[in-house]
């Protein structure tokens, strides 16, 4: 196949330059030539859509009520986790994409996930471009999985790799990973932006007319974000970040996108010698196990997709120097500063002078309002040095005027907090059962409407 020539193109104006410059020639902007692959077929500058439709013909239309709509079919992975956070199992033709931490679990999840769905019947093969294929079966072996059938390819040009899916036709591909293959159509860098944006789009285009499932591995930025083009997440079906400290056991999986199933969604393992196994109670792994009430110490109920979850919110106030710390792990910190000044002013409680740390255990990234309640009664408990009862829980979004905010689904979050055993909850009002309807058994519910009479009830409680 001849080697087609390469174009840079402004990502500013659309201006084009047979080489790379700095400088657009067009416009002017610094660093915005991207190189493409210059199409030899069709216009270059006509801007009228007659030729065009000599060349490619019309397509026909079809109205939204003409068109079948059906259930998408899909393949479970074996792994129940993992097959919670894309909504069920994977799907043929769709593409996911993983991107997390170095060490953190990301090729290991995969190769168990590919070898179940191997043992199940369904034809799977692993691309590596990072490592060999003995480093890989080196894997499989200590991972448990003897005997796997998983057909492996160590490959990181793409022509070859899409010849190989071509002429095998596996029902599942993982790519490990997309910022190691490059395209000999590019002069450009394995791993550079044109290239992963290139590699990707043949990928998903063979996924799609292939009815293939392919899984792309992806690297992250030192800000935790997917490396490459932005664009990248917008092609695929689905987004799943892989978290979690590598000093824990523990990893979450949740979906940022997903074509098929929910968002934010998480699915918990936790990593054995025999690889990573799921977590059926996560709420256990996030909850401290105390011999007594401590100071400073909240469970919150949140809601991680369409999953409600018990976390332990812990907050230490000491006293601080001339310019107090505000310090958060898991929680939104200019969030803190706000729910600091809403505490002082509707509630009397001065942090002015105090150092405020706040975490939430188990390595867990809240990012839901309704954590607001948990960490201010966290706070104050710490400040006043007097723990809460036993068995207490809250939830609830706490606005800039002092009103308590009821939290979605608010019935399961109690519902789930009395299944583990809590016994005195302070919520919302809109969240609490209402009259005539089926209380909760076992759970004392306190519901308030401002952060006022959410402080009394901490008190009457000591």
């Amino acid at each position: 196949m001849a080697k087609e020539k390469s174009l840079f193109v402004c990502s500013e104006c659309g201006g084009t330059s047979p080489k790379w410059l700095g400088k657009c020639p067009s416009c002017g902007a610094w660093n915005t030539l991207i190189e493409q692959v210059a199409g030899s077929n069709g216009p270059s500058n006509n801007r009228f859509g007659t030729q065009y439709a000599a060349l490619a013909g019309v397509s026909e239309l079809a109205t939204l009520s003409e068109i079948e709509a059906t259930d998408v079919a899909r393949t479970p992975t074996g792994l129940d986790e993992l097959d919670r956070v894309l909504g069920g199992g994977i799907v043929s033709g769709g593409v996911t994409l993983i991107g997390g931490d170095p060490g953190i679990g990301k090729s290991t999840l995969l190769l168990q996930a590919v070898d179940a769905l191997q043992r199940a019947g369904q034809n799977a093969l692993y691309v590596t471009g990072e490592e060999s294929g003995a480093q890989v079966a080196l894997r499989s072996k200590r991972l448990g999985l003897d005997h796997s059938q998983v057909q492996v390819l160590a490959e990181i040009q793409l022509e070859k790799i899409i010849a190989t899916l071509d002429a095998t036709r596996p029902a599942i591909a993982v790519i490990d990973s997309i910022q190691t293959v490059y395209s000999d159509q590019l002069t450009s860098a394995p791993g550079s932006v044109a290239q992963v944006r290139e590699c990707a789009a043949h990928l998903t285009r063979f996924a799609k007319t292939s009815g293939t499932a392919v899984v792309l591995v992806g690297h992250v930025t030192k800000e935790g974000a997917l490396a490459g083009p932005r664009v990248l997440e917008h092609m695929v079906d689905t987004v799943l970040y892989f978290e979690g400290d590598t000093h824990s056991s523990f990893r979450l999986v949740r979906a940022i996108k997903n074509r098929f199933g929910a968002v934010n969604e998480i699915g918990v393992f936790a990593m054995t010698e025999r690889g990573l196994k799921g977590v059926a109670n996560p709420s256990a792994i996030f909850l401290s196990q105390h011999a007594e009430p401590v100071p400073g110490s909240v469970v919150l109920v949140t809601l991680e997709g369409t999953r409600p979850m018990l976390v332990e919110i812990q907050a230490l106030v000491d006293n601080g120097g001339p310019s107090p710390r505000r310090l958060s792990v898991g929680l939104d910190r200019d969030r803190l500063a706000m729910l600091l000044a809403v505490l002082h002013r509707h509630a009397g409680v001065a942090c002015m002078d105090q150092d405020v740390f706040v975490n939430a255990v188990g390595g867990v990234r809240i990012s839901e309002p309704a954590a607001d309640l948990a960490v201010m009664l966290a706070i104050t408990s710490s400040l006043r040095g007097k723990p809460l009862p036993k068995g207490f829980i809250a939830f609830g979004e706490v606005g800039l005027a002092g009103e308590v905010r009821p939290a979605p689904r608010g019935q399961e979050r109690l519902r789930e907090a009395a299944k583990l055993g809590f016994s005195v909850a302070v919520v919302p009002k809109a969240n609490a059962p209402r009259k005539g309807s089926k209380e909760i058994e076992g759970l004392t519910i306190h519901a308030v409407e401002r952060i006022e009479e959410a402080m009394d009830v901490v008190r009457r409680l000591d």
